[in-house]
């Protein structure tokens, strides 16, 4: 009998996707469901990128690029660095790829391999885990605390190396919570890093979505030596409003860049060409549009946060960045209706999106559970009626 590989048995489909595919198939059935759960800009592409595209097809920019992408492209994301994190790249320390994610699981095929560990923070991004394992590797899970703002200390990291630790993932601001390192926090998990010499992959795709005038800082801008040993991920999907141009890149070592590039020219080869020469745009031209929707999310993040705290029993750590929040909903385990018992995220997320038609994404899904993700990647008009929505449902479990 023909099966799959022992290696694609050995993972899991992304549970993000599996709620939003839920969610959509009963919008098709007519139902009226509020989307909570995947973490998408609602915002269209700014005009001036749009236009930047079409004009690249006009001038039939529509052949191949060569493969770590266009050198106009790779001098922008360059400037890019310099610019806000006075970081300096050479173009061939930099790749471009199909989106952050195939950024991600390039660095980490191109590092890890048969048995090399690769420490994460939980809550993860739930693919971090996964692509680990894709490499041979083992991922070392590390659960923090929503005390400490579900930041990794330097004691957990130190408790959590061995001789086979390889890399440290990190996500900033983080992917499912919100919550982002000050440059103390980073320095100190620097000085670990240093003494245990393993590679960090800090994954920087909110780093524009910050609030209260918090002050992001890149892991690679710390000093010449973490940068030496640092891929920084980013891409135009979150702050751009470019989710479905799938354009991510990665800026490291030269090593590291070159074995990313190996792999990528059995892969996928380069990115969409068309994508490329909008994000050239989106690099270079106006960023007025990007805080104008920065400041959108930060209001969002204002009014949910503080109508979510409201609900009886919840606990939420306040989000510095990205456009989640990750509720603490412990307080419904053990609480029924008549047909169901909630014992875990998973019973309450389905419970939201069967009972109030508002779909969130369980936090088992992120390695923590007792919690829920829950995006404000929404209309304010959508955040009021899901909230409402949502209160009358938790009144109703006893």
């Amino acid at each position: 009998m023909f099966s799959v590989s022992k290696r694609i048995n050995n993972i899991i489909e992304s549970p993000t996707m599996k709620v939003a595919a839920e969610a959509k198939g009963m919008q098709a059935r007519g139902e009226h469901v509020i989307d909570l759960s995947v973490g998408e800009p609602d915002f269209p592409t700014p005009r001036n990128i749009k236009d930047a595209a079409i004009d690249a097809i006009e001038k039939n920019m529509t052949r191949y690029t060569v493969n770590p992408g266009t050198v106009e492209l790779r001098q922008a994301i360059q400037n890019k660095f310099k610019k806000d994190h006075n970081l300096d790249y050479t173009i061939n320390e930099i790749i471009v790829s199909n989106g952050a994610k195939q950024s991600i699981f390039n660095a980490v095929q191109s590092i890890i391999y048969i048995d090399d560990e690769a420490i994460i923070p939980a809550p993860y991004w739930v693919s971090y885990p996964e692509m680990i394992s894709l490499a041979h590797g083992k991922p070392v899970i590390v659960e923090t605390s929503e005390e400490n703002g579900f930041k990794i200390t330097p004691e957990q990291l130190k408790n959590a190396i061995t001789p086979a630790t390889k890399l440290l993932i990190l996500c900033n601001p983080s992917n499912p919570t919100g919550s982002a390192y000050t440059k103390e926090e980073l320095e100190a998990i620097a000085t670990v890093a240093e003494e245990h010499d393993f590679y960090i992959i800090s994954d920087e795709i909110y780093e524009k979505l910050i609030y209260d005038d918090y002050k992001f800082v890149s892991f690679a801008e710390l000093n010449e030596s973490m940068k030496k040993r640092t891929i920084v991920i980013n891409g135009v999907s979150k702050a751009y409003a470019m989710t479905g141009w799938r354009i991510g890149y990665a800026a490291g070592p030269e090593p590291i860049i070159k074995g990313i590039n190996k792999l990528q020219s059995h892969s996928t080869s380069n990115a969409s060409s068309i994508s490329q020469a909008a994000t050239v745009e989106a690099l270079n031209g106006s960023q007025e549009v990007v805080e104008e929707m920065r400041i959108e999310f930060e209001k969002r993040r204002n009014y949910f946060y503080d109508a979510i705290t409201s609900l009886e029993g919840i606990s939420c750590y306040k989000p510095e960045g990205a456009f989640y929040l990750f509720p603490n909903i412990r307080h419904y385990f053990g609480k029924s209706t008549e047909v169901l018992k909630i014992e875990h995220s998973f019973d309450l997320s389905m419970y939201l999106l069967y009972e109030a038609k508002v779909a969130t994404v369980p936090g088992s899904s992120f390695g923590a559970e007792g919690f829920l993700r829950l995006s404000y990647a929404t209309s304010m008009d959508n955040l009021k009626e899901g909230f409402e929505r949502i209160k009358i449902a938790l009144a109703k479990l006893k």
